[in-house]
């Protein structure tokens, strides 16, 4: 027998989620008796919590506890520790109770809700394991959860409790499998969650995507419409958008039913449309109204209060009751300059050249209705004059502002938004609104009977002592999930004369507001702190890998994925399903982690972390956008520009210029075909910095700059930086993007010696499976020479990766058979690069190839087939608001209308999109339009007066209409 080795403390697992089990060394062991197996419960839901004596015996007897109700319990303690056997040191005795010692995987409970939070930190990158743990997470349920025991009020809490988890645990395994492509198992446990829940959305939803995935669409629409009959017969209220969204998706196919996969709906929804609430919007309904009947009577009303007040829910609120409505959300604006890109944003306005802010008023001017500016407080200057100038120019359009302080302008209405109302001795407290917000979300958190009254004066007090603040309100409720309401009162009281004071001046219930969050931020774990301090400096929140990247970074103690899962759970940041996993901070939240960083003089580190991070998602970006799997980098980017747009105005400030010249240079490929004019933007500032002068990549900054001024029509100051930067140039990759420019330059103007020779010495340097052979071809084509075109464009094909590359070939390819009257291969041709530049995000190579497939089948002699084509695309784009690629159209139907000697809307439509400041420069890639089948615009055309968006398209449908009527 060895000597000095102790044998293995024997296991235990108690198992609640059905009848009732222990578990001691392997073996089921039978615990008799009603007290004794309600011992047993009690000791197992506190998962390793002591039980008080008081709290046993008042669960036990809670009608009156009997004189020997302590000896008693102290028999069946007896007895329990009894059929522990061997384990019986895990039942340990404490000064005033028990406590039943229990591991992580010893509860079922626990392990159920272990098991479901790892599946939601992995799903992105490993979802088929996530979807493992969710099968295994579901089947610890073994029956209905303690039957025997629910006359315990304790434990028919805790029952309640596991339901919701439950529920949690079989939605998140039905959209794992639907996600995964196996919805074909799990279509039967979506009906049985959708029966036994009927008036559930989430289940119901979840039912109807297995069915659409699993080609049983006809029957998934069926259901939502039974819901939708039974939530109005039921309780008089409408479904959310989720369900018309839902049904539009598996009407036309979009819901995954193909691939059996599905992609969370709202991935693709615009910047400037924010998701629906997932809350009531509670005691706000008169201010609702109060500001409907205002922006009746006023142009701006602004609506200001402290930060957590509720501004902007309320602000939502009233934009979605709203007829037509713009939203510009400027809390991931941190840059006055950024603000009309970001309204171009939210107006889904591509702007190619020109002033964007004068782009953006030219389309409101045309477009009456609503327009919400939520978050002025930190950009105030640069807000209050972009309101300024849409209120003098846009005579239909009224403007609702939240701010912490008013803008300052004379055509202004404030509305100052109260706290919630607090209760009063005299009135039911479970009526008033504060208290009703902090009873639902509560309710969120645990789940349970209505409050007592004992337990609604509490709700009162601490609601009063939060002063009616929303957000405070929230914070406190969800500690709900820790402590009692007892418990809760006792901290915040404590922590609120702790962290209360601040500054004299400051508004009272702000300080308050400070403190509620300064109370929930020490409830953390020093771990927790510093994650959440530095994952505020992202201006729009960060992707799952960003984050876990980011704690490994700064060398947390704790698991990454479970630390910040701790911050979800405690309210402090955010989490989306929406399309990609991603971890936003409310904006009082974000600014109080920023004034922590410099509290703790990290906020020096936070930067440069941020700057890191930027160059290196940068670097990525554009070398993944030269692989197959550009789409995949062009979604990042625009998923992420509000933070690079950050990191930018951080590295311009104060940061190395090495890294802004790292980051201007790798979006080469979004200058070049991309749609976000801002980085363009960011390259010409860069060019202008004297202190670029001597750096490594002075040279390809140059080009970048080229690029963009090429873009902007230019082609002057185009060709002078690419010039200046070749006389400089010292490395390869600073020449090809010189070069670069050079040739297309040249191709504008039509110099075409000078295009094949840059092009192919650009080839020289990248090698052929970039754009230059393309545009070689595109020299030779244009001056006669086809069978050389095709020469070098089935080289550059032959050669091409990305997806962006394959379409520029198929375009060229287009383009030589075009010019040698072969319209059926350049149509397919076209049709090719329109397809794949649309996979890929290069929204330029959309509108070349769109020019030319109309002018093709025009040339053709398929004029009716154009016209057809040209009235579709000109309402698609028209309801998409794509101006920029609009106005292309529209000159080139203009060009059609020309050749069929119907002058006048032509010359009208040429003159406002040479008047628009949206509309992108005439390319000079091939021979300008042939104007010979028709006059020059008349005196007496170019002096009628320009019409206005609404009347060129009017215009434009008119002359499309009358033309095909005399074909």
């Amino acid at each position: 027998m060895a000597v000095g080795r102790s044998s293995p403390s024997p296991s235990v697992r108690v198992e609640v989620l059905g009848p009732l089990r222990l578990v001691v060394d392997g073996a089921c062991v039978d615990v008799p008796g009603p007290k004794r197996r309600a011992v047993l419960a009690l000791l197992a839901i506190a998962e390793g919590r002591t039980v008080t004596v008081d709290h046993l015996m008042d669960a036990l007897w809670p009608s009156e506890v009997p004189e020997s109700g302590r000896q008693a319990l102290h028999n069946q303690v007896s007895r329990l520790r009894g059929h522990l056997g061997p384990a019986v040191a895990r039942f340990e005795t404490r000064q005033d109770g028990y406590r039943l010692a229990l591991g992580p995987a010893e509860l079922d409970a626990a392990q159920a809700r272990a098991l479901l939070a790892t599946a939601r930190t992995t799903a992105q990158r490993d979802p088929d394991g996530a979807f493992r743990l969710l099968q295994e997470a579901h089947g610890l349920w073994r029956g209905p959860v303690l039957a025997d025991l629910t006359d315990i009020t304790p434990v028919a809490t805790a029952v309640e409790e596991y339901a919701q988890l439950r529920h949690e645990v079989t939605d998140a395994l039905i959209a794992g499998a639907v996600a995964t492509g196996q919805a074909d198992g799990i279509v039967g446990l979506a009906a049985a969650s959708s029966a036994a829940a009927p008036l559930r959305e989430p289940a119901v939803l979840l039912f109807m995507r297995a069915l659409a995935v699993t080609g049983q669409a006809p029957e998934a629409l069926r259901v939502g419409r039974e819901y939708r009959h039974r939530l109005v017969d039921e309780t008089g209220l409408d479904p959310s958008p989720a369900l018309d969204q839902l049904e539009r998706e598996i009407i036309t196919g979009a819901d995954g039913s193909a691939s059996g996969r599905h992609e969370a709906p709202g991935a693709a929804a615009g910047p400037g449309m924010p998701a629906r609430p997932t809350t009531r919007l509670i005691g706000r309904a008169a201010q609702v109204a109060a500001l409907h009947r205002l922006l009746a009577a006023e142009r701006l009303v602004t609506l200001v209060g402290p930060g957590g007040v509720g501004k902007t829910r309320v602000a939502l609120e009233v934009a979605r009751q709203s007829g037509t409505v713009t939203v510009l959300l400027l809390a991931p604006v941190t840059d006055p300059a950024a603000i009309p890109h970001a309204l171009a944003a939210a107006l889904n306005l591509k702007v190619d050249r020109g002033d964007v802010l004068s782009a953006c008023v030219a389309v409101l001017s045309g477009r009456p209705g609503l327009l919400v500016v939520d978050n002025c407080e930190h950009l105030l200057d640069g807000a209050r004059d972009m309101v300024d100038t849409i209120l003098s120019t846009c005579s239909g359009i009224s403007l609702l502002a939240t701010s912490r302080e008013p803008l300052g302008l004379a055509a202004e209405h404030v509305s100052r938004l109260a706290p919630l109302p607090l209760p009063r001795p005299d009135r039911d407290p479970s009526r008033v609104p504060s208290v009703a917000l902090f009873l639902d979300r509560a309710r969120r958190v645990r789940p349970g009977p209505p409050p007592t009254p004992a337990q609604l004066r509490t709700v009162a007090d601490i609601v009063h002592r939060l002063d009616g603040m929303p957000l405070a309100i929230e914070l406190a409720a969800g500690r709900l999930s820790t402590f009692s309401l007892a418990d809760l009162r006792g901290r915040l009281d404590r922590s609120l004369d702790l962290l209360g004071g601040g500054s004299p001046s400051a508004d009272s219930r702000h300080r308050t507001l400070r403190a509620t969050v300064e109370w929930s931020y020490q409830l953390l774990t020093e771990d927790e702190r510093r994650l959440f301090r530095h994952l505020s400096v992202f201006v729009d929140g960060v992707d799952l890998d960003t984050a876990e990247r980011l704690a490994a970074d700064l060398d947390l103690e704790s698991d990454p994925g479970s630390t910040l899962a701790r911050l979800v759970d405690a309210s402090m940041i955010e989490a989306s399903f929406e399309g990609a996993t991603r971890f936003r901070m409310l904006e009082t939240l974000r600014a109080f982690g920023l004034d922590r960083l410099a509290a703790t003089g990290e906020d020096k580190a936070a930067a440069e972390r941020l700057l890191r991070w930027a160059v290196e998602l940068t670097s990525w970006i554009g070398a993944v956008m030269a692989t197959e799997r550009e789409p995949e980098a062009d979604a990042v980017l625009r998923r992420e520009l509000p933070n690079l747009r950050a990191a930018w105005r951080l590295v311009r400030g104060q940061g190395p210029l090495d890294d802004a010249v790292s980051m201007v240079t790798a979006l080469f490929e979004a200058v070049a075909y991309r749609d976000l004019v801002e980085i363009r933007d960011w390259a010409a500032e860069l060019a202008d910095d004297p202190a670029l002068a001597g750096q490594p990549g002075a040279v390809a900054v140059l080009g970048v700059a080229a690029e963009a001024a090429y873009h902007r029509g230019d082609y002057h100051r185009a060709d002078r930086l690419s010039r200046t930067g070749l006389e400089k140039a010292a490395d390869s990759t600073g020449s090809w993007h010189c070069l670069m420019v050079l040739s297309v330059a040249d191709l504008a103007r039509g110099a075409y010696d000078d295009v094949v020779e840059h092009s192919l010495a650009a080839v020289d340097l990248a090698g052929p499976q970039r754009e230059n052979l393309g545009i070689a071809a595109l020299a030779k084509a244009y001056s006669g020479d086809l069978d050389e075109a095709r020469r070098l464009n089935d080289r550059g094909l032959a050669a091409a990766v990305s997806p962006s590359m394959l379409s520029w070939g198929a375009y060229v390819a287009g383009e030589i058979d075009s010019l040698a009257g072969h319209s059926e291969p350049a149509e397919r041709h076209y049709l090719r690069a329109i397809d794949l530049a649309r996979a890929s995000g290069a929204t330029f190579l959309v509108g070349v190839a769109t020019v030319g497939l109309h002018s093709v089948r025009a040339c053709a002699g398929r004029v009716h087939e154009a016209l057809d084509g040209y009235r579709d695309v000109i309402d698609y784009f028209a309801r998409n608001g794509n101006w920029t690629h609009l106005w292309t159209a529209l000159r080139n139907l203009a060009d059609l209308l020309r050749r069929l000697g119907d002058d006048e809307p032509a010359a009208l439509i040429d003159a406002a999109a040479d008047q628009a400041p949206d509309a992108p420069a005439v390319e000079g890639t091939r021979p300008a339009p042939d104007r010979s089948h028709g006059a020059e615009p008349t005196a007496t055309a170019t002096a009628t007066p320009i019409p206005g968006r609404p009347a060129v398209l009017d215009v434009a449908r008119q002359a499309i209409e009358r033309n095909l009527r005399r074909l």
